[in-house]
C-alpha cells in the first residue's frame, strides 16, 4: 500500500510542476473548516491554544471543540524530535487494539473508540479493532495488526513494552500508544522513530474535579476509588483530586482506597468490588467519591444510588475519562456530579491526522489542560453554580500559578 501512495504522491508532484508551468498562479489552498474545531459522537477530551484558556471545561466535552492548532494537538515544548516521513493521505490502514474490556468500558476504551470512529468519517480510514482475551495477549495481538496496518494504536500503557518490540521489528508501521511516553529517558530519545507515546495531565483534571468536590460537599469528607496501585499512573488522579479539593477547604477529609495492586488489572474490571468500597464510604460519612477505575467506577454509581435511597441524603460520584453521564444507566444519571474528561479520543484522532498528512512525531507528545487535553464536564447542570470557581482554578493551572502535584500528599 505504501508503494501505492508514493507513486500516487509522485505522480502529483509532476502534474504540480506541469500546472505551475502553465502559468497557474492561483493559491486556493483553504482547508475550510476541517482544519479547525473537530466533534465527538460522546461529546467530550487537545492542543495548540497554549495561551489561551481553554473554553468552558463542559463544553469541551458537548462540543469536542479541541483546538487542532500547530502540529495537531502536539505540545510543542514537549517535542524533541522532528515530524519525518510522508503524509499517507486518505484510506490508509488502523489497527487499533483496546485494552481489556474493550468497547462498552463507559470510560477509556469507548473514548478511544469515540476518536477512532470520527477518523474514520474523517480521513476514510480502514479500521481493525481487537480486543485482547487477556493480558498476555497483548504483543500477539499488536503484531497481528502490524502485519496489516500502516497505524497500530494500543490502548493503554501495558502495552508500552511490547509494543517497543513489535515497532522494532516493524520499522514501516507507525505505533502509538496512549499512557506511555514511549521513550528512553536515558538515552534522552523515542525507544524507536517509528513509536509515539500519547500522555495525559491528569492530575491538572482532576484537580478541577477536585475542587467541584469540595464546594459542594455538605459533610466534609470526600473519597477516591484507584483501580490499581502501583505504578503511579491512578496515583496522579487521587493528587490531583486531593489537591484541588484541599485548595478551597485545607480541613477537608478525603479517605482513599485502591481495588488491586500492580500487577493485577482486574481492579479496572471490578464494578462489584468498587459497588463495596463505595458503599463503606457512603456509609462512613463520604458524600462524594471520584473514582479513576474504567468500568469498575459503574458500581460507585450504583452504590450511589442505592445509598441515597436508603438514607433519603443525596450522595454523588465523579466520572473519568469520558462524561459519564452520557454512558452510564440513565437509572444512575441523577448521581453523576461531573466528570474528569481525559481526551483520549482525540489524542486517537490526532495521531490519525498525523498518519495522514505527514506530521507524525516519535516520542512522547503531553495532552493538558491549557491545550484542551484535560478538563470536566458539566452535563446534568449539577454544577452549574460552581463552574465560575473551577474555571478560575483551571486558569491558575494554565497560568503557572497553581503546579498541581502528581503524587498523593504532594
Amino acid at each position: 500500500m505504501r508503494n501505492k501512495w508514493k507513486l500516487l504522491l509522485a505522480l502529483l508532484a509532476i502534474f504540480s510542476l506541469v500546472a505551475a508551468a502553465c502559468g497557474d498562479d492561483d493559491d486556493d489552498t483553504s482547508t475550510g473548516d476541517d482544519s479547525g474545531e473537530t466533534e465527538t459522537d460522546e461529546g467530550g477530551e487537545e492542543e495548540g491554544a497554549e495561551d489561551e484558556a481553554p473554553e468552558e471545561e463542559g463544553d469541551m466535552e458537548e462540543e469536542g471543540d479541541m483546538e487542532e492548532e500547530d502540529s495537531e494537538g502536539e505540545s510543542e515544548g514537549d517535542m524533541e524530535e522532528e515530524a519525518t516521513g510522508e503524509g499517507l493521505g486518505e484510506g490508509f490502514n488502523v489497527g487499533l487494539t483496546f485494552d481489556l474490556l474493550g468497547r462498552g468500558d463507559q470510560s477509556f476504551n469507548d473514548s478511544a473508540a469515540a476518536g477512532i470512529d470520527r477518523a474514520k468519517e474523517d480521513f476514510g480510514v480502514n479500521v481493525s479493532e481487537i480486543t485482547p482475551v487477556d493480558a498476555s495477549a497483548r504483543g500477539t495481538d499488536l503484531q497481528l495488526q502490524a502485519e496489516n496496518a500502516d497505524l497500530v494504536i494500543g490502548v493503554g500503557f501495558s502495552f508500552a513494552a511490547d509494543a517497543a518490540t513489535v515497532a522494532a521489528e516493524n520499522p514501516d508501521v507507525k505505533f502509538a500508544i496512549i499512557d506511555d511516553s514511549m521513550m528512553d529517558f536515558d538515552a534522552g530519545e523515542p525507544i524507536a522513530p517509528n513509536a509515539a507515546g500519547l500522555v495525559f495531565s491528569e492530575e491538572q483534571g482532576s484537580y478541577l474535579v477536585g475542587v467541584a468536590a469540595a464546594l459542594k460537599t455538605t459533610t466534609n469528607k470526600v473519597g477516591f476509588i484507584g483501580g490499581m496501585a502501583g505504578i503511579g499512573l491512578i496515583e496522579k488522579f487521587e493528587a490531583g483530586f486531593e489537591a484541588g479539593a484541599k485548595s478551597i477547604n485545607p480541613d477537608i477529609e478525603i479517605v482513599s482506597q485502591y481495588i488491586t495492586e500492580f500487577p493485577d488489572f482486574a481492579g479496572f474490571e471490578a464494578p462489584d468490588r468498587a459497588k463495596e468500597i463505595a458503599s463503606a464510604m457512603y456509609e462512613e460519612g463520604a458524600d462524594i467519591i471520584y473514582a479513576a477505575a474504567g468500568l469498575s467506577g459503574s458500581g460507585m454509581f450504583q452504590a450511589a444510588a442505592e445509598t441515597t435511597e436508603a438514607t433519603g441524603t443525596k450522595v454523588w460520584g465523579i466520572g473519568v475519562d469520558s462524561d459519564q453521564y452520557l454512558t452510564v444507566d440513565p437509572a444512575v444519571q441523577e448521581y453523576v456530579l461531573t466528570s474528569m474528561l481525559k481526551r483520549v479520543d482525540n489524542a486517537v484522532y490526532l495521531v490519525t491526522e498525523a498518519v495522514a498528512n505527514g506530521t507524525f512525531v516519535a516520542g512522547e507528545t503531553r495532552y493538558d489542560l491549557a491545550s484542551g487535553g484535560v478538563g470536566y464536564s458539566t452535563s446534568g447542570g449539577f454544577i452549574d453554580d460552581i463552574t465560575d470557581q473551577i474555571d478560575a482554578a483551571a486558569d491558575d493551572i494554565i497560568s503557572g500559578a497553581v503546579e498541581v502535584p502528581t503524587t498523593p500528599g504532594g
